[in-house]
């Protein structure tokens, strides 16, 4: 068995012998909320669970919710939760951060003391675990799911850059590993001077994202013929996600191909303007599992234009669902993207060439064909189950497998 750390691939043979453990995931958003970071934690709470694990969550509380500790509802996403107060977050109204005393976690640990703690996102209660179990000699690992210092530039407040790194490498610093879910990600937080870190990559369902999926009485509702172009996006409809680029890539390919429909899956901030501004465009608002499925399967084009993720879990989505994937360069698409193999990519710095790259998907009928079955052929190997074995492997044992593989906090072999 292999881990990865801080850029360093290690093979330990002892980390494949596993016995089941308590596991707490400690994280700002979680199902049923829709977005990148819920939707990695479900399936990871899954697949923990299937493997034996006890699981507890300790979240912020969701609308029309109560605070408080419960046992599991028998939805097999964990054994019990800890539910806590929970504030809007600034610019997303729609999502909280949550608000404990580490004092209230200690008691919680002492009572139930977990094997290991992870906490996955960076807000006031990500603090308060890591805290509480610094206190409590509990081994804390961290997930790095989000670019918010990257954010800021977006928001008017680019100067802030700076500092949201600074507060960044010091709450990473105080957990034994830090996880990231690709090699530039990697790179990045190194840079950020976050030490140690260890590569969690996701995976996808191609049970419930397939093309076989794909729904001709949504397209007829779209204004679409089997020959017309759906051009999809899914996910947030925020500034951050690099929307104005989207739309200016759709706009050129309806100047050459008129029939063609902009279909936009996800909710969020921008949605208002976007459908003042464009009428024309089909707003799907959030879908959910047979659903969503549905709606990418009936895509043809998927532009993924953000700048910003660290990951971008729609990038597999549609992969799976065999759409012809338009993306930057970055994230996943730089894992798993190959250009005009199964995807067509663009550099970070060159939106004309991403542009250019879907003109070309949307006037090659047979380049898009050949794409989109290669996607759907790459995706069957990016399954789920591997990623939760090596989650297993990078946080159980906290931090005797750091000392076991020579790296302080400084990122310094020891060895």
């Amino acid at each position: 068995m292999t881990a990865t750390y801080s850029g360093r691939t290690v093979t330990n043979p002892k980390l494949t012998d596993r016995r089941p453990q308590h596991i707490t995931i400690v994280s700002e958003t979680f199902p049923p909320e829709i977005n990148g970071v819920a939707n990695t934690l479900k399936h990871l709470c899954q697949g923990l669970m299937q493997r034996g694990h006890k699981i507890t969550v300790v979240r912020p509380k969701q609308a029309h919710e109560q605070k408080g500790l419960f046992e599991s509802t028998g939805d097999g996403l964990f054994t019990r939760e800890l539910v806590v107060t929970g504030l809007p977050l600034p610019g997303y109204s729609d999502l909280q951060f949550g608000v404990s005393r580490p004092a209230t976690l200690k008691k919680l640990w002492q009572s139930q003391r977990p094997d290991a703690i992870y906490v996955a996102t960076q807000g006031p209660l990500g603090v308060a675990a890591v805290s509480a179990a610094r206190n409590l000699g509990i081994p804390v690992s961290s997930g790095f799911h989000t670019n918010f210092h990257s954010y800021s530039r977006y928001y008017g407040a680019g100067g802030l850059e700076r500092l949201l790194c600074a507060y960044g490498r010091w709450f990473h610093n105080r957990t034994a590993i830090t996880l990231v879910p690709t090699r530039k990600m990697q790179a990045v937080t190194q840079a950020m001077g976050i030490h140690p870190t260890g590569l969690w990559s996701r995976g996808v369902d191609c049970h419930r994202f397939t093309p076989h999926k794909r729904d001709h009485d949504l397209r007829a509702r779209w204004g679409l013929t089997n020959s017309d172009r759906a051009v999809l996006y899914v996910g947030r409809l925020a500034a951050e996600k690099n929307l104005r680029m989207a739309v200016a890539c759709f706009e050129r390919i309806r100047g050459l191909h008129p029939n063609a429909r902009f279909i936009l899956v996800g909710d969020g901030p921008m949605r208002k303007q976007l459908a003042e501004r464009h009428p024309e465009y089909i707003f799907c608002g959030t879908q959910r599992g047979e659903d969503l499925a549905r709606h990418y399967a009936s895509g043809d084009l998927f532009l993924f234009p953000s700048k910003t993720d660290t990951f971008g879990n729609v990038v597999l989505e549609a992969m799976a669902s065999g759409l012809g994937v338009v993306a930057f360069d970055d994230a996943a698409a730089a894992e798993h993207l190959r250009h005009e193999e199964n995807g067509l990519k663009a550099e970070l710095s060159e939106d004309e060439a991403f542009i250019n790259h879907a003109l070309r998907l949307a006037d090659q009928p047979t380049l898009l064909s050949r794409v989109r079955a290669q996607a759907r052929l790459d995706a069957l190997d990016l399954s789920w189950n591997s990623q939760i074995e090596q989650f297993e492997h990078l946080v159980l044992n906290q931090p005797a497998q750091a000392r076991y593989h020579g790296i302080n906090k400084q990122g310094i072999s020891l060895l």
